[in-house]
């Protein structure tokens, strides 16, 4: 179970707040760091499942040599213009690569869920394309860090 934040309680969002933002935004920054300990980051899309963020990444980027050498990341996904509306998460672990790489379709029944949630939210499809040059990494966060300032103006 991921560690909740201690500050911010009045602004954070609760568990189905949480699960209803990630499940309509698109894009996500993914933060990781360079055997030399620079950081990187990012943006890719993603899927939520309600337990774990499943990240679609070229498998000949930067980000995914990182990960093979440091499996630890951290990601963002926020929302708003105006200080007010600002709202976001930060989830923080350790990557797991799922299914082969890069992904060519091969049954992968960990991946049944992940596939049909991103190819409908991001290409409104019903299955995955794979265009063997992507692969996936999920994240099961062991933080979860979570602000919503719309919050602010009903205190």
């Amino acid at each position: 179970m991921a560690v909740t934040q201690r500050r911010g309680r009045r602004i954070m969002m609760t568990p189905g707040e949480l699960d209803e933002f990630l499940a309509e935004q698109r894009t996500c920054r993914v933060a990781t760091v360079s055997a030399d300990g620079r950081p990187h980051v990012g943006a890719l899309w993603f899927a939520w499942d309600g337990t774990s963020l499943w990240l679609y990444s070229i498998t000949r980027s930067r980000r995914w040599a990182e990960l093979r050498h440091n499996p630890r990341l951290a990601v963002v996904v926020d929302d708003g213009e105006e200080y007010s509306e600002l709202r976001g998460v930060e989830l923080s672990g350790t990557a797991v690569f799922v299914g082969e790489a890069p992904r060519t379709g091969e049954p992968c029944p960990e991946l049944d869920v992940p596939e049909r949630l991103f190819a409908r939210k991001n290409f409104d499809m019903d299955e995955m394309p794979h265009d063997g040059r992507h692969a996936w990494l999920r994240l099961t966060p062991d933080a979860i860090a979570s602000w919503d300032f719309r919050k602010l103006s009903a205190l």
